[in-house]
């Protein structure tokens, strides 16, 4: 594997704010560039995206859901109109937990703020019951967008929160919860980060680690590996009782990336009968020209205004002011769509179409130039048709292969349940 140095891991911890600002200058819509008939393929597809951070929008100031926003003047990349033109029937919405102290008085405090992001996420069907319904087994989602309704699944990126308290995750799963990843940017006390500068705390999953994840299979829920290490990988598909997903990721020979996987670890993943979902994040698809001053002027902007849920309206409109000039000063770098279709691609040729799907990480740090935001998702399909893949395999990439998963998740928790003794 390719070693990273501080430097590049710094600027991994900030992608999402180089990607997101990458959108400047890009066309606000890029949906009205395919077919008519494409669109009305992809219309009749049920698609879906593993991983929406979009909750980390809902507690800004001003902003709604049901409002048009733009990928170039407030840097958001999915709301209701702009489900409806790209034809995205919803995904799987996340609560992140930024990764602090490996404290209990930390993760409490991280606790208290994934509970706040649940109650956000599951708002949007009980604000919005005529737009959106909380979908809770893999039946539902084809219910929900058959009846004109975006499909709202709840993950977790990040089990950090849950570090001590493996009860919670019980509750999270009656509040909804149907993914979990373990571990983001850095090492936690249950497993392995691919990018803590560090390098490995438990050669994989800690003792506290398999524990949450043997209670995941219990209860139904689908095991997460994006931005966990190699090792952790490994492990997961030897040890989880349900195939897993890679929510977010991409090919490691393709791009030589630790957030990426190899050739060899993609086919174990398919035997496993496990499901890679494509990331469209730019610093993962290819090698970005890192500006160091631009990289220093966005840490110090953050700094200076401070965590986005903290800021009132006018500091939030300040903020994005001083953001958009900044851009206009230093332009981001950017990857393009044929870089996020290269790793597609590669991904399909290696597994199949049964073992591969999309997670771009829009509100994330994905989106890359001609492919900002998901009203430019049926640009995808246009693609994939072209490269001769079929209406079926389609459906299997947008969304089945995801379902596969959780409907397996779901029937090992059942058997189990069924098995044990009646109390």
């Amino acid at each position: 594997m390719t070693r990273f140095s501080q430097k590049t891991l710094t600027a991994v911890a900030i992608a999402a704010s180089l990607a997101a600002s990458a959108a400047q200058a890009q066309p606000q819509s890029q949906s009205q560039s395919v077919s008519p008939d494409i669109r009305r393929l992809h219309e009749g597809l049920l698609v879906l995206d593993t991983h929406l951070d979009t909750p980390a929008n809902f507690a800004k100031p001003g902003w709604s859901i049901l409002d048009r926003h733009s990928a170039t003047e407030d840097f958001s990349q999915v709301d209701y109109p702009r489900l409806v033109e790209g034809g995205l029937d919803g995904g799987w919405w996340v609560i992140y937990s930024p990764q602090g102290p490996l404290t209990p008085e930390a993760t409490a405090a991280s606790l208290t703020t994934a509970q706040e992001r649940l109650r956000l996420i599951r708002a949007l069907a009980t604000d919005h019951p005529d737009k959106f319904e909380l979908a809770l087994t893999a039946a539902d989602a084809p219910r929900i967008a058959a009846a004109d309704r975006r499909v709202v699944y709840i993950s977790i990126e990040n089990a950090y929160p849950l570090t001590g308290r493996p009860e919670q995750l019980q509750a999270f799963y009656d509040q909804g919860l149907r993914m979990l990843s373990l571990v983001h940017f850095a090492n936690n006390d249950l497993a392995d980060s691919a990018t803590d500068p560090v390098g490995p705390k438990w050669r994989g999953l800690s003792p506290e680690g398999r524990r949450l994840v043997a209670e995941a299979n219990r209860l139904g829920i689908v095991v997460d590996a994006s931005h966990a290490s190699d090792a952790v990988f490994d492990q997961l598909v030897a040890y989880s009782a349900t195939p897993i997903i890679l929510s977010h990721s991409g090919p490691r020979d393709v791009y030589d990336h630790p957030r990426n996987i190899n050739d060899e670890r993609l086919r174990r993943l398919a035997a496993s009968g496990g499901v890679i979902q494509i990331n469209a994040l730019g610093a993962y698809l290819k090698a970005l020209p890192e500006s160091p001053e631009r990289q220093a002027a966005l840490t110090a902007l953050r700094e200076e205004f401070g965590p986005s849920s903290g800021r009132s309206p006018a500091q939030a409109a300040a903020y994005l002011d001083r953001l958009r000039a900044l851009n206009r000063r230093m332009p981001p770098p950017q990857a393009e769509f044929e870089d996020f279709i290269e790793h597609l691609l590669h991904a399909l040729a290696v597994v199949g179409p049964r073992h591969v799907g999309i997670g771009a990480d829009w509100d994330g740090g994905g989106g890359v130039a001609g492919f900002n935001d998901v009203a430019a998702l049926p640009r995808v399909t246009e693609r994939l048709l072209a490269e001769g893949y079929s209406r079926d395999d389609l459906a299997d990439i947008w969304s089945g292969n995801a379902l596969r998963l959780l409907r397996q998740a779901e029937d090992h928790a059942a058997a189990l349940r069924s098995a044990s003794p009646a109390r």
